[in-house]
């Protein structure tokens, strides 16, 4: 399946593994990245050291392509836009802001820019300041969210945009990839379905969670201060509704999730913690390797797409 996507990252098969903090890093981008795919390593809020570790990792891990997710609000943003150049990383995907500042160093150092969007307004602005692709990611994906789907973002960020669109959000198998590819995208994005790889590094317990998750379980928190985050139900998302809707600050709400995603992610307690995953997580039943998961993605979405 060739499409500008393909051609622009350097890989066989259009499909992008998910900048997750906490849970992508050298191992798993690594893994994608050696099944043909296009691995992304998450920078989250790591200190660029951090960051250069995992690059150099990935480097004696595989020698495909793979890039960098960058978080703009992190206080490391700036440092880690210079470690990208300085390892030469073939691209990097952008959230939370604006990549407007580093898009010169970016491009002088042909580095492919491709920032995820939520609305049509955003993407037209990345292709304007020179984005490569955008990434449409609709509300059904884990971590933080907008307010579109997959099904409406996606068409209306392809009719507004000349550059290549990745489809993101709710997406895990074969049928979701054709769907987008329906909807006009060139590529998918998927983060849910990789947490239970066998390469990705996160606790037993969180991938259990996953796992085991009904079509019912996805929860979504912080919508009252206009932050929302999307995981998984458990004790510590109902703590928050609960405070949410009895009107709790944000910094009382914050305090709640402090640390969270490290909690369930590393320590394994995915009552108290974090448990980030996207609603598709009722349909992931079973544990792969990063090839079985992206040849049979693959393999049922080109089937599909040659149906007439």
């Amino acid at each position: 399946m060739k499409t500008r996507v393909t051609e622009l990252l350097g890989v066989e098969k259009p499909i992008i593994q998910g900048g997750m903090a906490w849970v992508a890093e050298s191992h798993l981008a690594a893994a994608v990245s050696n099944a043909g795919g296009f691995g992304i390593i998450g920078a989250a809020n790591a200190p660029a050291e951090v960051v250069r570790n995992y690059i150099r990792e990935a480097k004696e891990m595989t020698d495909k392509p793979f890039g960098v997710n960058i978080m703009l609000m992190s206080p490391y943003a700036a440092d880690i836009a210079q470690v990208v150049v300085e390892e030469k990383v073939s691209a990097v995907t952008t959230g939370a802001g604006s990549p407007e500042q580093y898009m010169e160093q970016w491009k002088a150092a042909n580095i492919k820019v491709i920032p995820v969007v939520a609305s049509v307004a955003l993407a037209k602005r990345m292709e304007r300041c020179g984005a490569d692709a955008v990434v449409a990611e609709g509300t059904e994906s884990g971590g933080h969210i907008g307010q579109a789907t997959t099904m409406t973002l996606v068409p209306q960020v392809v009719d507004a945009v000349s550059v290549p669109v990745i489809a993101a959000g709710g997406i895990a198998d074969g049928r979701g990839m054709a769907a987008a590819f329906m909807l006009g995208a060139e590529a998918v994005q998927i983060g849910t379905r990789f947490c239970v790889a066998d390469e990705c590094q996160i606790h037993e317990n969180y991938k259990q969670r996953i796992l085991k998750a009904k079509d019912i379980d996805s929860e979504v928190t912080g919508r009252s201060h206009g932050h929302p985050v999307r995981g998984l139900r458990n004790k510590m998302t109902r703590e928050y509704l609960k405070l949410e809707a009895e009107g709790a600050s944000f910094e009382q709400l914050e305090n709640l999730t402090l640390g969270g995603l490290r909690k369930a992610v590393v320590e394994g307690d995915v009552d108290n913690g974090s448990v980030l995953a996207g609603q598709i997580a009722g349909m992931i039943t079973k544990r792969q390797s990063c090839q079985e998961i992206v040849d049979e993605i693959l393999i049922q979405a080109e089937k599909l797409l040659k149906v007439n």
